[in-house]
């Protein structure tokens, strides 16, 4: 854990349109995005943003291992900007199946962290006949916190959430992809996971379209309360927030219903 007495963390969560004209232009449009960022310990992506979530036809052809050239390119970008980056997600290959898979890595370009998405959507969607689900849940204890890893459909289970809170999780981070027109579930959820288990929660959701279908965008920072600090209209855009991780206790001792939690067989 960092020395810093006060347990600030400045996030940028990048709200990121893509094309259609393939990986190589996204993986481009992300580096620039990434680029443009300064003073932030910790940059977001949404989820499959190189690919684009509803390019199911191009999923096995896309598809690439941890040591490919998206995370290769977001290895080297967070090593020259000296913060942590939490990649969003891409379709991984591994044994022949495929997994939507997210990363963090560290201020030295090194992968600390990977989870492979749990809730896999199938409502007007492809993914989970296409994919193979996750089986655990990640926290990844850094210098500047403990980060809770989830992506998307994930934030309709509470359970994964408190399953990461209670493992220690001081913020949740969200790649996702989430479509019109359920705008007002997005916002919803985005809060009430944030306030149920008293800790912050960062989203990075994708803006514009993909092969004809709209996301929402709305990226948030919402915080112990529930109360969003910053969010995100329509297009594309950096959503920046300062977290003091010195909130979070005070807020489980003012209000502790966190704490006062009871299981239920």
């Amino acid at each position: 854990m960092s020395d810093r007495q006060e347990r600030q963390i400045r996030v940028a969560s990048i709200q990121m349109g893509m094309d259609d004209e393939g990986k190589d232009s996204n993986i481009r449009r992300a580096a620039a995005l990434i680029d443009g960022v300064d003073g932030a310990d910790l940059i977001l992506l949404p989820e499959i943003w190189n690919v684009g979530y509803f390019a199911f036809d191009d999923y096995g052809a896309q598809s690439e291992s941890l040591s490919g050239p998206t995370v290769s390119m977001l290895r080297e970008k967070a090593a020259a900007k000296g913060c942590y980056l939490f990649g969003g997600s891409i379709v991984e290959e591994d044994g022949g199946a495929y997994y939507n898979t997210s990363v963090i890595i560290d201020r030295q370009g090194e992968v600390i962290g990977t989870y492979r998405k749990i809730h896999l959507f199938g409502y007007q969607s492809e993914e989970a006949r296409l994919l193979k689900r996750g089986e655990a849940p990640t926290v990844v204890d850094t210098e500047l916190g403990k980060f809770g890893l989830s992506t998307c459909y994930d934030l309709r289970f509470p359970e994964l959430y408190r399953r990461m809170a209670v493992a220690g999780a001081e913020v949740f981070l969200v790649a996702s992809a989430w479509p019109y027109p359920r705008l007002e579930a997005w916002q919803l959820l985005n809060r009430v996971r944030a306030l149920e288990n008293q800790v912050y929660l960062v989203s990075s959701n994708c803006t514009g379209s993909n092969r004809g279908k709209g996301f929402v965008g709305h990226s948030t920072v919402a915080d112990p309360w529930g109360t969003p600090l910053a969010a995100a209209g329509d297009g594309e855009c950096v959503v920046r927030a300062e977290l003091d991780l010195a909130l979070i206790p005070k807020v489980r001792t003012t209000f502790s219903a966190f704490n006062d939690r009871v299981l239920i067989d």
